[in-house]
């Protein structure tokens, strides 16, 4: 009560220091108050007394590290963390942060995105209906573990034509954010992580398999392919296939002729996504001396192959009918999107300038989703 009371006003010298006026403040703060206030205020039990008295030593003690300049702050309420070190701690957490966002852009996370949609509808049918949920999460987490080791040894490797091309001069190593070392540890320890997590929680088959995929990827593709042969995306798209084969196995413990076909519409599907999206960067792998197709051959050709591609995994599509017992809900999402893949498609082969090669390239993306998402719904209606 005495604290929320206006003090009278005394003829005495106004205390200057911030470790004076919190004094002055606690000298009002005790069981009696005979210096300034006309009333008594209420008596207040041992334990009040202990606590305002710790408060008020706390706000001593921060008061005298900011006034004094110190950098390490005493203990205290307020001492804590002083005003001198908090924009050191604010930019420390920034930088953290930032870090934290360059390791994350390391494992190319829409392209893992992309591999986990085909790899839990393949479980769905492979499991016909719902696998278990906790399959679920650890297959994925495993191969999201493998697949980001993979990407972030594969921007190790191409850091060099990385810092040429446009699209990739902001990566993380190109930029200086991470260095090779680091990117490499960190590559390994996901890989260790995944093979680990899928040999001992869902079987070693899988395992073995999001492995290779990893070894394939980069001592194929990456290391060897990617700056030899216009066909590098042909064969290296095999890499992007292998999840499909990790949720089978991860359901059945075996691999049979369906998740084969689906490893063949995603291997088949692969070139004309990528064609597409290397049309309108065609320049940049001319710059960097990397033999992309657009970037070494005519457009005329490029879009015919694109176009061969297009037509052979759209068959294929119908191949999985039979081979995935499948139904309706599939067979039809099969001949629309099918449909619309090949008039995008045949528009390239007439109009093939980069806009229409994007466009042809987002619905690459949506026609592989549609598929595989039919794929698990029809899993669920049309059991085998």
């Amino acid at each position: 009560m005495g604290l929320q009371r206006a003090l009278p006003v005394r003829d005495e010298t106004i205390p200057t220091s911030a470790a004076d006026r919190f004094d002055a403040f606690s000298s009002h703060s005790g069981t009696t108050c005979h210096r300034c206030c006309k009333e008594k205020p209420l008596p207040r039990t041992r334990e009040q007394s202990i606590t305002i008295s710790t408060t008020l030593l706390g706000m001593r003690q921060g008061a005298n590290a900011v006034v004094g300049g110190i950098s390490k702050p005493e203990p205290g309420l307020l001492g804590r963390v002083t005003l001198l070190e908090l924009p050191r701690t604010i930019d420390g957490a920034r930088r953290f942060g930032a870090r934290f966002k360059a390791y994350v852009a390391l494992t190319k996370p829409r392209i893992i995105e992309l591999l986990l949609i085909t790899t839990v509808p393949t479980m769905f049918v492979a499991a016909k209906g719902v696998p278990p949920i906790r399959l679920i999460i650890l297959t994925v987490l495993g191969g999201a573990l493998a697949a980001g080791g993979a990407n972030a040894m594969n921007m190790v490797y191409d850091r060099d034509i990385d810092a040429v091309m446009e699209r990739t001069k902001h990566r993380p190593l190109v930029t200086g954010m991470i260095s090779p070392r680091a990117a490499v540890v960190f590559a390994c320890l996901l890989e260790v992580a995944s093979f680990a997590l899928l040999a001992t929680t869902v079987n070693l088959l899988s395992a073995i398999l999001a492995i290779s995929a990893t070894a394939f990827y980069l001592g194929v593709y990456t290391t060897w392919l990617k700056r030899l042969s216009p066909q590098n995306i042909v064969i290296g798209g095999a890499a992007g296939a292998v999840p499909v084969l990790v949720g089978w196995s991860a359901v059945t413990g075996r691999l049979s002729a369906a998740p084969f076909v689906m490893f063949g519409l995603i291997f088949l599907w692969t070139p004309p996504h990528f064609w597409a999206l290397a049309v309108r960067y065609r320049d940049d792998y001319s710059a960097a001396h990397v033999p992309m197709l657009p970037s070494v051959a005519d457009m005329g050709k490029v879009t015919r192959q694109i176009l061969c591609y297009t037509v052979a995994v759209v068959a294929l599509s119908f191949v999985l009918i039979p081979a995935a017992h499948l139904g309706v809900v599939y067979a039809a999402s099969a001949a629309v999107t099918g449909a619309a893949f090949l008039y995008h498609a045949v528009g390239l082969c007439r109009d093939p300038r980069p806009g229409r090669a994007m466009r042809m390239f987002g619905f690459s993306i949506t026609y592989l989703t549609v598929l595989f998402v039919a794929m698990g719904v029809d899993a669920l209606v049309h059991p085998w």
